[in-house]
């Protein structure tokens, strides 16, 4: 019992990870410009800042990618000229599939106040899912989107430059999102049209993936969960066995002289 106790711990551990690693996995310089539509926009690993400079009214776009089991939370900070008018800043994400998604909390949409030094956003998308219904609008692994722009902007400010910063982070859920199914491929653009030899390399128009590969589909510790339940009830039956036989058996009394 206390060994099956001790592995569902273990089990258990990544759900409790840390939501906001702080180490970077910045390998090189980080990006420094971001793209104006989605076929442009600029690729960043989670976990790495990405910094542009850019005009208001424009639109700033980012890329990075997201597996099965993580929850995706995305922050940006725009540095505002110092003298402006009362400016709404706002964020939002799209799959692979260009589907908005929809934020679980935080300040999605903030406005500034005339003369605001900088503006903080901030979107924490659900769970990544392995496999979804065709009329879900679930999370799926692949290529998710990040959009910056103002909106609400008054004509005097059009074109004041502005310089952005944005991260993408994710927690581990684990086992406690898996689903029964997975994808034949991970939402990334232009993977459909590539061999499977190809495949191992950059796509079409995202090439970035996780670190350790797609994992969509792939062993997770919910088969730990499901092994260690049967385990544990095994172990009940044993003992409720042990407890209570003899209990049923009929008490014999000696005949009377």
């Amino acid at each position: 019992m206390s060994a099956a106790l001790l592995t569902l711990g273990l089990a258990a551990a990544p759900a409790a990870a840390d939501p906001w690693p702080s180490a970077s996995r910045d390998g090189g310089a980080a990006p420094r410009q971001a793209g104006t539509s989605f076929r442009t926009a600029t690729e960043i690993e989670q976990g790495q800042r990405a910094t542009a400079s850019g005009s208001t009214g424009d639109y700033l776009y980012w890329s990075f990618p997201a597996d099965t089991g993580q929850r995706p939370t995305v922050r940006a900070t725009v540095k505002l000229p110092d003298t402006h008018a009362a400016q709404t800043w706002q964020i939002d994400v799209y799959d692979g599939l260009r589907r908005r998604q929809a934020c679980q909390y935080g300040a999605q949409t903030r406005a500034a106040a005339a003369d605001t030094p900088s503006v903080e956003l901030a979107c924490v998308l659900r769970t990544v899912r392995a496999w979804s219904e065709p009329w879900a609008n679930d999370p799926l692994p692949g290529t998710y989107y990040i959009r910056l722009t103002a909106t609400g902007v008054p004509t005097s400010d059009l074109g004041l430059p502005v310089d952005a910063e944005v991260r993408a982070d994710s927690r581990d859920i684990g086992g406690a999102a898996a689903v029964d199914g997975s994808l034949a491929e991970p939402l990334v653009p232009g993977i459909a049209t590539k061999s499977e030899d190809q495949q191992e390399n950059a796509a079409v128009l995202a090439g970035l993936q996780p670190q350790d590969g797609w994992a969509s589909g792939r062993w997770s510790d919910r088969w730990v969960w499901t092994g260690m339940g049967g385990v544990l009830a095994a172990l009940a039956g044993v003992a409720g066995y042990a407890l209570t036989r003899g209990a049923g058996r009929p008490v014999r009394v000696p005949p009377s002289a």
